[in-house]
């Protein structure tokens, strides 16, 4: 599930978009904006299928052994442990799952099936994978911590996992980092003996419009922001000033006049995090500043209408 800070993220890159090359077809914009985050989604059933892949190549692997002219004593009795995990199967049973699977067309991992043989290989070297399987505890419990564990270490830094999502969708590099983590919350939910459900990819449908308004709130307004801008700023030019900081300062404004239920404390905090992961070191300050003092004349201005909990 999207949080507000990743829709705010997802539109800051939108709006850099339409601005930068001049485009000038909003709707056109506004339908790849929705689609980006659509997409959250594939990338989230991606990397948790991940987990079913390996577990499956583990399959194979052990059915090749069995078949070996000279096959061991290990080879005819291998331990079972990791491809009986009961964490593994919720995922690989869930139907919500399958259904995303099959109705995205997601064949990625019968396609690359290179990526599912790196991580097994990396999983099998690990002093993760070799305690676990030597481990007598077979709870559900042992079971999800392993998997955590597994996705938090192996599969989530792969690096070259990052690159083939990058050829695939361009956004999906920036949204690694968001849906790892949803990854993690949503195993350290399961449960045993209950199916995993893939959920909506908003909380409700005040986020989901929210997407949209921001987005459009900015970019119509976007030249009058700039000027509002300059009047806080009278010794930089607005071209000195970097791209993606004017950008989170305009979206902020939008929010300020805008979005009457959204708080301003709320508003420059969230802006002020976004700018550390996107913009210069120095960037927090300046827009801090920036937006306290506008903040402080809409609100003498009397521009700044706030109700509910936007006036906490």
């Amino acid at each position: 599930m999207i949080n507000r800070r990743h829709i705010r993220v997802k539109v800051m890159q939108s709006v850099y978009a339409m601005i930068t090359s001049k485009a000038d077809d909003l709707v056109k914009e506004e339908k790849f904006l929705k689609h980006s985050i659509q997409k959250l989604l594939d990338l989230y059933v991606l990397q948790l299928q991940l987990l079913v892949e390996v577990q499956k190549l583990a399959v194979q692997k052990l059915e090749v052994s069995k078949k070996k002219h000279l096959a061991t004593k290990e080879d005819l009795n291998p331990n079972t442990k990791f491809i009986d995990n009961k964490v593994i199967e919720t995922i690989a049973s869930s139907s919500s799952i399958l259904d995303h699977i099959s109705n995205q067309k997601l064949n990625n991992w019968k396609v690359d099936d290179e990526y599912v043989k790196i991580l097994w290989k990396k999983l099998q070297a690990s002093d993760l994978y070799t305690e676990y399987m030597n481990s007598n505890d077979d709870s559900f419990k042992a079971d999800k911590k392993f998997v955590q564990d597994f996705f938090t270490e192996i599969i989530a830094p792969e690096e070259k996992l990052a690159e083939y999502y990058e050829d695939q969708t361009i956004s999906w590099l920036d949204d690694i980092p968001f849906v790892n983590t949803w990854i993690v919350r949503t195993l350290s939910k399961s449960k045993e003996n209950k199916p995993l459900v893939l959920g909506a990819i908003y909380k409700d449908e005040d986020d989901e419009q929210f997407v949209l308004e921001l987005f459009r709130k900015v970019i119509l307004n976007h030249t009058s922001f700039e000027e509002d801008i300059s009047s806080k700023t009278p010794n930089w030019e607005s071209d000195r000033i970097a791209d993606i900081d004017m950008i989170l300062i305009k979206m902020a404004l939008a929010e300020f006049l805008k979005f009457s239920s959204i708080p301003v404390k709320v508003t420059i905090n969230e802006y002020i995090e976004i700018s550390k992961d996107y913009s210069t070191n120095k960037s927090g300050y300046f827009i801090n500043g920036v937006l306290d003092k506008l903040s402080r004349e809409y609100s003498e201005n009397k521009r700044l209408h706030k109700i509910g909990r936007g006036l906490l």
